[in-house]
């Protein structure tokens, strides 16, 4: 087959040459966020359920692995449970942000690029409250 692309005009941009920015990662990590609550948070979800239906013992068993056992602390239920706290808070600020670009507000490249990284700060900022509020509350 013959070569039909027109010499005279320009390639389309791709990844290559666009200047990574906090705009372009609070976009990517707005969907993987949501994916991973979707999965992640909706099995963990379900699972709670299913261990309060079935009684006591398969409670016992969830209660045992997302919290301490045997007085040492199980660190697997804290990374899920503040990954799941940071997703959220990440995805609801993403998400509050992009409500705005769809309003057609902060299209300028400073102040979208100001956005993207406040999303980050608040998410980090919400989440450790939101565990420390969490902690203080279960351990007095």
């Amino acid at each position: 087959m013959a070569n039909v692309r027109n010499t005279a005009r320009p390639l389309s941009p791709h990844l290559g040459i666009y200047k990574w920015g906090p705009h372009m990662a609070v976009s990517i990590i707005h969907r993987a966020t949501g994916s991973g609550m979707a999965t992640v948070g909706t099995g963990l979800f379900v699972w709670w359920l299913v261990a309060l239906a079935y009684g006591p013992d398969a409670y016992a068993t969830f209660l045992h692995v997302f919290t301490q056992s045997d007085g040492r602390l199980n660190i697997l239920g804290y990374i899920i449970g503040v990954g799941l706290s940071f997703s959220l808070f990440q995805h609801m600020g993403s998400g509050v942000r992009h409500f705005f670009l769809d309003a057609g507000a902060n299209f300028e490249l400073r102040a979208n690029k100001r956005s993207a990284l406040a999303t980050f700060a608040f998410s980090i900022l919400a989440t450790a409250i939101f565990w420390v509020v969490l902690l203080e509350k279960v351990h007095g």
